[in-house]
């Protein structure tokens, strides 16, 4: 059965979950987006046209987020993923609520990233994305 043991304080929950002032863990690591001031339905136009902007990807090429279009928690904004397969027909993110941002998803591409969390930091993963949402890296040649 198991033990009411009270009421916890802030630095306690946070010793709990692994946070303390000895080991930070950046809850909020990516680069934010710039401030959303000013006229949103540009805004609104602008990542709308982003999206729909066409990009073919080979394997091998490096590609990052679109800004302002990261759905997913891997990569982070600025980090690349290497183009590990394009597929000729999407799977469909089988998500069956609709008021998620993955109900219906096209995932038209394999994107291989180095995990960057542990365990298993620094291993060469895998995962299924929207293609749409990538550019290129402009690398300097």
């Amino acid at each position: 059965m198991p033990r009411n043991h009270g009421p916890l304080s802030s630095r306690e929950l946070h010793a709990l979950i692994g946070l303390t002032d000895e080991s930070p863990t950046p809850l909020f690591d990516d680069e934010p987006l710039e401030a959303l001031s000013g006229d949103l339905g540009a805004v609104l136009r602008e990542r709308y046209r982003a999206l729909i902007q066409p990009q073919r990807f080979a394997p091998g090429d490096l590609v990052t987020w679109k800004p302002g279009l990261k759905n997913r928690r891997v990569p982070r904004y600025s980090r690349p993923a290497v183009v590990v397969a394009v597929l000729d027909n999407p799977v469909w993110d089988s998500e069956r609520e609709s008021g998620s941002t993955y109900f219906r998803e096209p995932l038209d591409c394999v994107l291989g990233v180095i995990w960057d969390e542990d365990p298993n930091r620094g291993e060469f993963v895998t995962f299924h994305y929207d293609s749409r949402r990538f550019q290129l890296v402009q690398e300097d040649r």
